[in-house]
């Protein structure tokens, strides 16, 4: 019989654990927790907030993030709240928080949510064999070779949180951070040119975002183009049901990207440009378009209209609903356990 393992989850210490807006990496591990929970694990989750097992901050520090304080004081608070339990496994999805890993008796395994290509990757590199490391999806792990990696575990969504909609509205939705790289402004004048009205859904929190918004995407604004600020769950969850599609125009490689699966959660087709993950997420043809210029971009939203709503929503059922993440880990989780037989581990009996 298999068994069941006891796992100490690291969040992030920036906003809740499930985030009540914005907070892609807590959406995950939320998710995650959830899952390996349903599975018969035990799960102790180390994070900021009133929902998680173990505290380091009361209330998350949401307004000081860009900030390095709040990240080392949870590393080094989760680091001693560590050294009280008996677990088989840590796993951290923090960024300071790796740098504790050495001397560990349990491995650690690392999530890569973030670009690793330079700064992140040289940091990860450093720490060598202390932290065994997930990418999120090939094209994050093909731009670092050289790191310690383990696997490649894509994220995923409750696919049956989603609502489903086969009748879609005629606008267009963009939905991200507005940071540059998100190209917003190119979404603006995708729709505009393919004659489609587009709503804009972001959040603005550090000083460049609120620069970009100001300098790129204000100017484009009007009757066909409307920002409505950042959206709580209800409303995401409404804008992308009814969308006719998602416009990504990414202006870097995205390691990954939650919303195109949110989206297609809702049987909505995302129509982006082939940066990053964009063609591990997106089945071209099938539950989007990926195109390779901006140009490019308004004849694919006026094309969506030849996909099924079905095939798109059940390709997220197939592939990045969560228990098949959950399945993932498990087996990154039983391979680096098999590989350190140093750690000290008690597993508990799998509940049936």
């Amino acid at each position: 019989m298999a068994q069941a393992l006891h796992i100490a989850m690291v969040a992030p210490p920036w906003y809740d654990v499930p985030p009540r807006t914005y907070g892609g990496i807590e959406a995950v591990t939320a998710a995650l927790v959830h899952g390996l929970r349903a599975r018969g694990h035990r799960v102790t989750v180390i994070g900021a907030g009133r929902e998680v097992d173990l505290r380091t901050y009361d209330e998350p520090p949401s307004a000081r993030i860009g900030e390095p304080f709040p990240e080392v004081v949870h590393a080094a608070e989760a680091a001693r709240l560590l050294r009280g339990l008996d677990v088989d496994v840590v796993h951290d999805h923090s960024l300071a928080g790796p740098l504790t890993a050495a001397g560990r008796l349990v491995p650690t395994v690392v999530t890569c949510h973030n670009d690793v290509s330079g700064e992140l990757g040289d940091y990860y590199r450093s720490l060598g064999e202390d932290v065994s490391l997930v990418a999120i999806s090939a094209s994050q792990r093909a731009a670092a070779p050289g790191l310690n990696w383990v696997g490649r575990v894509h994220n995923a969504v409750d696919v049956a949180a989603w609502p489903f909609l086969e009748r879609k509205d005629d606008w267009v939705l963009w939905l991200g951070r507005l940071s540059p790289d998100k190209g917003a402004h190119l979404a603006i004048e995708a729709a505009r040119a393919a004659g489609r009205r587009i709503l804009l859904v972001g959040r603005r929190a550090e000083r460049a975002e609120h620069a970009y918004f100001r300098e790129r995407v204000e100017p484009l604004l009007g009757p066909d183009a409307e920002y409505l600020g950042e959206a709580d769950g209800p409303l995401k969850n409404e804008l992308f049901s009814r969308a006719r599609c998602l416009v990504l125009p990414l202006l870097w490689d995205e390691p990954f990207g939650m919303v195109m699966i949110e989206a297609m959660a809702c049987g909505t087709p995302v129509v982006a440009l082939r940066r990053g993950a964009v063609p591990e997420v997106v089945a071209d043809g099938v539950t989007g378009y990926v195109r390779d210029t901006p140009d490019e971009l308004p004849a694919a939203i006026e094309a969506v209209s030849a996909l099924d709503p079905h095939v798109v929503r059940d390709r997220v059922v197939r592939h990045f609903d969560v228990p098949v993440m959950v399945e993932g880990y498990e087996r990154v989780y039983r391979g680096i356990m098999a590989a350190t037989p140093a750690a000290s581990r008690r597993p508990l009996p799998l509940a049936r």
